[in-house]
């Protein structure tokens, strides 16, 4: 083929004379080659021409293969013609241009060469294209060019690559070609995702189509594997325009995230472990909640979730020590782990709670059914050095979607079911049902209530009167809390929640105190002829060993004497878990003066011994024996033997509750002489009260000072 004329595009006319970029070509130190997308050469220089025609001598495989005249893949030497075959279609179908490096025979032989492409102006003819050969040891300014900027890239830690719009190689840095065990040159046009793990594919699919189609940077985060070595990666895709505003290539810049990852990872399992089991926590929990519950959307089955609480687990480390509280802990992980099914998931949330998650379960007994299982878990003493420690579990459980429909619901459907269990004597295994969620949200909208209560100064004490049974003649006052709001007065029943939990009882008692001494500190400073007055005591007040001292500096800071104020405690406090708080707090207030009454006798649990180990001066009879006494021997047997036990223990006996004359009667003849209720006087206001015991100073004239005044406010009628 002549190097000065070539072949004309078509058979239509003669070749047409050289362009003035044509004969550019001709005398160019390096290879040119000017033709068309399917290969026909339109013009070729000295240089290139002495090239194909070397590389055709004999002719050979490349006649054969590219049987075009003049085609410039038969130039190179033919370990490169797959590597220039795809780089020339990409070039061609998508107008983008080609880089290649390729070996061109020279009369020295073989030559690596820089291949690059032009597309030409259109007179030459649709898609010409131009392509230009210059060796790869070149020292011109390009070629220096060139290598600076690849020795910049190669002297990054960075794995740097450009790769096609499709996501195929077209160069890689030095760093790069090790990352993906590569040498160089080697690979170029291979789809780059494919030298990572299946499952990193699809996110790296996503980040290049989404660079291509958006024009923008996008990031995802890879694997790849050499041998042995996993490493992590953190890759950053760069879309490359043309003057066309087009994508042509994609620069991804990839970075070694492994140590970063690996220790994260660490981190991530220390963060989600429980250091004293082993378990994993309460993050690792929510973490795998949610993934369950994520899955386990859509489909028939369902998802239980235990929460277990260890039963009086307090009472192990203030006795034993917390050594023995955390070898009991770590036994029963242990003893956990060992009884679940493999589809089980147990965690510690912390202190004595653990919660187990029963995946896949096709009806509630499956639930129930493990629940009991890990309940006996506990039944087996645990040793610790020679001691044999026995407890129980109260377990709580709900279901999903049954009871709940996402992570945080289900979490307090489970909760609700372990308080509920708690509050009815612990121990046992109880499944969520919405009537406990109904008894949870009346607790805690009376706890809210009581809150603003307290927060709004909203008590208002009432009185009710003590009297004698027999004349109707007071003899003390019980003060009984009260409050009002806009729409009126209320009872203490809308609060009763708030007398459980420590921090609000605390707090309306002290405001309850706080006015009833107030009151009694006004009678006082207007020499009124002032009665004894009760007030009542939650048990939960007892939970700090402080009751007796806070009430006493109360009293003291009022000007009150401790022999006009009375304390009334259930039996229930007296057999709480804090029973000696209870008890060391009442012979304090014994010895200061002040009277300890037994309210609701007959409720609790051992009655009589209470009596015994007790500074009780009054005991109070329980409404509900007082309405049924009439009706049932049993109660009415029970009520007399009560008021017989008084006199020969020296307690003084109250019947509450009395509502009608016949009631009344019948306790006069079982020997009870004092009482209150609705037959005798409701509960008043302190503005009744004062102006009740105004009216009895007028009536006798008396003061305080006077001698006989204690022994005359004893005749104080209320009728």
């Amino acid at each position: 083929m002549n190097a000065k004329t070539c072949p004309a595009p078509s058979e239509e006319g003669p070749p047409r004379p050289c362009s003035t970029v044509a004969e550019s070509t001709l005398v160019a130190e390096h290879g040119a080659w000017i033709g068309q997308a399917n290969g026909t050469a339109l013009y070729c220089n000295n240089a290139w021409q002495t090239a194909q025609d070397m590389a055709l001598e004999p002719v050979g495989a490349a006649a054969v293969r590219y049987p075009i005249a003049g085609h410039w893949i038969a130039a190179l030497h033919p370990d490169d013609w797959a590597a220039a075959e795809q780089a020339w279609q990409q070039t061609t179908e998508h107008q983008r241009p080609l880089w290649l490096l390729a070996r061109l025979r020279t009369p020295d032989g073989w030559q690596w060469h820089r291949l690059s492409s032009t597309a030409l102006p259109a007179q030459l003819g649709a898609y010409s294209w131009h392509i230009s050969a210059i060796p790869a040891s070149s020292n011109t300014a390009n070629t220096t060019l060139e290598q600076t900027y690849k020795s910049m890239l190669d002297a990054s830690i960075d794995c740097i690559k450009m790769l096609s719009p499709e996501g195929r190689l077209l160069h890689v840095n030095a760093a790069g070609c090790l990352a993906l065990d590569l040498q160089a040159n080697d690979g170029f046009g291979q789809i780059w995702l494919d030298f990572m793990p299946k499952n990193t594919r699809s996110r790296g699919l996503r980040a290049i189509s989404r660079a291509v189609k958006l024009g923008r940077k996008t990031r995802f985060s890879g694997m790849s594997v050499v041998g042995n070595a996993v490493r992590h990666w953190d890759h950053m895709l760069s879309p490359l325009r043309n003057a066309q505003g087009q994508v042509t290539a994609l620069l991804c810049l990839s970075r070694d995230m492994t140590v970063q990852t690996q220790t994260e990872q660490r981190l991530r399992t220390t963060s989600e472990t429980d250091t004293l089991t082993g378990l994993p926590n309460r993050r690792a929990l929510y973490a795998e909640l949610t993934h369950m519950l994520r899955k386990g959307h859509g489909s028939n089955a369902m998802l239980g979730l235990m929460l277990l609480d260890l039963d009086h687990f307090k009472h192990v480390n203030d006795t034993l020590g917390h050594l023995a509280g955390d070898h009991v802990l770590r036994m029963l992980a242990k003893r956990l782990q060992a009884c679940l099914p493999h589809n089980a998931y147990v965690a510690r949330l912390g202190g004595d709670e653990f919660a187990i998650v029963h995946a896949g379960l096709s009806h509630m007994s499956e639930l129930l059914d493990l629940a009991n299982i890990v309940h006996r878990q506990m039944d087996e003493p645990i040793d610790y050095r020679g001691k044999a420690i026995t407890g129980g579990l109260s377990i709580g459980c709900a279901l999903f979607p049954r009871d709940a429909q996402n992570l945080s619901d289900l979490l307090k459907t489970a909760d609700t079911a372990l308080n509920d269990i708690k509050a009815g004597g612990r121990g046992g295994v109880q499944l969520y049902s919405i009537k406990m969620m109904q008894s949870a949200i009346r607790a805690a909208d009376q706890l809210e209530r009581a809150r603003a209560i307290v927060r709004e100064n909203a008590i208002e004490p009432h009185y009710q009167p003590k009297v004698t049974l027999a004349d109707d003649r007071v003899v003390g006052f019980e003060a009984l809390l009260r409050w009002r709001d806009k729409s009126g007065l209320h009872y203490p029943r809308g609060v009763e929640e708030a007398f459980k939990n420590y921090e609000t009882a605390t707090k309306i008692s002290a405001q309850m105190r706080q006015k009833v001494f107030a009151d009694m500190a006004r009678w006082l400073s207007l020499g009124l002829p002032l009665l004894p007055v009760s007030l009542n005591a939650a048990p939960v007040e007892f939970l700090r060993d402080d009751f007796a001292e806070r009430l006493l500096e109360h009293i003291a800071r009022c000007g009150l004497p401790t022999s006009l104020i009375e304390i009334e405690v259930t039996e229930h406090s007296l057999a709480e878990r804090n029973a000696e708080y209870v008890g060391r707090s009442l012979n304090v207030l014994k010895k200061a003066g002040v009277r300890i009454a037994l309210d609701d006798f007959g409720t609790g649990h051992s009655s009589f011994t209470n009596l015994r180990d007790y500074p009780v001066d009054c005991i109070k009879i329980d409404r509900d024996f007082i309405r049924r006494m009439q009706d049932e021997a049993v109660i009415a047997a029970i009520v007399k033997a009560v008021c017989q036990l008084g006199p020969a223990l020296q307690l003084q006996i109250i019947a509450e509750g009395i509502e009608t004359r016949q009631q009344c009667n019948a306790l006069l003849e079982v020997g009870c002489e004092i009482g209150q209720g609705f037959l005798f006087s409701p509960a008043m206001p302190q503005e009744a009260v004062e102006a009740m015991l105004s009216q009895w100073k007028q009536q006798f004239q008396l003061k305080p000072a006077d001698s006989n005044w204690h022994d005359q406010q004893q005749i104080y009628m209320i009728r």
